[in-house]
């Protein structure tokens, strides 16, 4: 099922690997094109024109906004157990994040001047949070908790609903623990279209985050400039660099968990120097694979980005792997300290056999909103970062403009600026 390979990087799968990010086609920018368009000129019928198509469901406008009442039902759907889970997963994850805190300074410069940057959280943020395949109420939490750690005083969420209009009710429970000021109910490239633009019901926010499909990555890079949006989230993908005494169960099985999502673009790599792991990888998956609800969208996935690769040893594993630049990266090898520090692309590492990936999706504290198809080599997880900005302040003296004044004209008057070297020479004059 799937294809043991010796590693080279000229091989035919490995380069399709590399390449796994170009899917958008500019089919999928017109139509989108068109949405967005749309949503600006109609607003909210243009939304309940859009739920009719791709939902499949029919609503009012007054039916966008998830209502007060829908949360409290929705809280006696869910399970105790349900409750206890995520209220533990909501300490960690705030508890990882509050260290990501990050505070205004100043610089006394000599002359009286004063340099300084003030750290300001952003007024607003929307929170795109896929329900489509699953109910990824794990990445509300994962994109509310830094934005509330930051500051962001207004935070909104969108939700596609199901054939009956409703939302599942673990995301609306987790909404109202959050204290998310308005859930719409909405998804697709509509939904970031109306979060970037406003509608009569939906408020224009400041910044878009959450992962999405094509048509959703389409939809943020199209608006940004009217808001910010965090990243173009692609599909999953994993990469494991394990040695012989690695299990080959405790693989096949992280493996898979990252490629059963279904858009059959999800990628499962795993790189090791030996052999018999190797074919004990592909024993387990066959039988494993036979539990599993998600086998048909595993099986597509493998087919088209997963590969076990064989290597000379792990060095050259973590080379390919950094080539590969991996939304999560697994090390299960005796000497993983030693090859963690070869490490320079990848969204999150997970070190030994007890520290699966899903670990990191649900419960540690840590973000799951990672970079994805190689954005590894120069973006960052989710953080608190993204909900704040850095404003400059100068505070100038005429001491210090008599001093450097004359470099200022210089310089401005070198690039052909004039009007910018008189702003300083009428005060020199003076």
């Amino acid at each position: 099922m799937i294809d043991i390979l010796d590693f080279s990087l000229d091989d035919e799968k490995f380069q399709r690997i590399l390449r796994r990010g170009d899917f958008h086609s500019s089919e999928i920018r017109e139509r989108v094109e068109e949405i967005i368009s749309a949503v600006r000129d109609k607003g909210d019928d243009a939304l309940c024109e859009f739920s009719e198509r791709f939902d499949g469901v029919k609503l009012t406008p007054d039916q966008l906004v998830v209502k007060p009442e829908e949360f409290t039902e929705a809280q006696k759907l869910v399970s105790d157990e349900f409750l206890t889970s995520v209220t533990l997963a909501r300490v960690n994850i705030r508890r990882f994040h509050e260290y990501q805190r990050r505070a205004s300074y100043q610089h006394e410069d000599g002359d009286g001047v004063k340099l300084a940057k003030r750290v300001v959280p952003l007024q607003s943020a929307g929170i795109y949070c896929p329900a489509g395949s699953a109910p990824l109420f794990s990445t509300m939490i994962m994109c509310t908790v830094p934005a509330q750690i930051a500051g962001v005083e207004h935070i909104c969420a969108t939700v596609s609903p199901d054939k009956n209009g409703k939302i599942d009710p673990h995301i609306l429970t987790v909404a109202k623990m959050l204290d998310i000021d308005n859930v719409y109910r909405i998804g697709g490239a509509h939904a970031i279209a109306a979060m970037a633009y406003g509608t009569e019901s939906v408020k224009p926010v400041n910044k878009i985050v959450g992962p999405g499909g094509p048509y959703v990555n389409m939809a943020k890079r199209l608006v940004f400039g009217a808001c910010g949006i965090d990243s173009l989230a692609g599909p999953s993908e994993i990469v494991i660099v394990a040695d012989k005494n690695a299990k080959a169960r405790y693989i096949a099985a992280d493996l898979m968990s990252q490629l059963e999502h279904g858009s059959g673009h999800e990628s499962g790599v795993v790189l090791t120097d030996s052999r018999d792991l190797a074919a004990g990888i592909k024993i387990e998956l066959e039988k494993q694979l036979k539990q599993l609800s998600r086998s048909e969208n595993i099986v597509k996935a493998i087919e088209n980005f997963g590969a076990v690769y064989l290597c000379k040893d792990l060095y050259e594993a973590i080379d390919a792997s950094n080539l590969i630049a991996p939304e999560h990266l697994e090390i299960i090898a005796e000497n993983q300290d030693d090859l963690l520090n070869e490490v320079i692309n990848a969204g999150a590492v997970f070190m030994g056999e007890y520290s699966s990936e899903p670990v990191g999706d649900y419960f540690a504290g840590t973000n799951h909103v990672l970079p994805t198809a190689g954005a590894a080599r120069f973006m960052s997880s989710l953080s608190v970062y993204d909900f704040v900005k850095d404003i400059s302040v100068i505070r100038y003296t005429k001491e210090r403009l008599e001093r450097s004044g004359r470099h200022i004209i210089k310089m401005a008057e070198l690039e052909g600026l004039t009007a910018h070297a008189n702003a300083i020479k009428v005060r020199m004059e003076s």
